[in-house]
């Protein structure tokens, strides 16, 4: 767990491959992002787009990939990805067949991730 309050959740996804990927989860139960209410969407991605900010301070990366998908778990969360053009399935999407038999290995600290989403997205500490 990298960072999280009463109505969600960033995770970091254990993958080799893809040092950075988080997900971000909705506390309680819902589809879509219309299922919403407006203050709830736009909290939901003000953390979406803190995890991007994190990811792109921390790994510089050459794209950020965005999805919300749930087709198999429809829960709403977010993948929030860090791409490089040496990844395993750049520039396809990384649920693609694999361009290469593997990404060139990086450095992830989640723990300064987590303490910039602290910062940024705690009441009173931050923005």
């Amino acid at each position: 767990m990298l960072w999280r309050d009463d109505f969600c959740r960033v995770v970091a996804v254990d993958d080799p491959d893809y040092p950075g990927y988080c997900r971000v989860i909705l506390g309680r139960h819902a589809r879509e992002m219309t299922d919403l209410a407006p203050a709830e969407s736009q909290r939901l991605l003000r953390v979406v787009l803190e995890v991007e900010a994190a990811l792109r301070e921390a790994l510089a990366p050459d794209k950020i990939n965005l999805a919300a998908l749930g087709n198999m778990v429809p829960h709403l969360h977010w993948h929030v990805i860090p791409r490089f053009v040496n990844d395993r399935h750049f520039p396809a999407p990384v649920w693609a067949v694999p361009t290469r038999d593997h990404s060139v290995p990086r450095k992830f600290d989640p723990a300064a991730v987590g303490q910039r989403l602290a910062e940024r997205l705690t009441p009173g500490k931050g923005v």
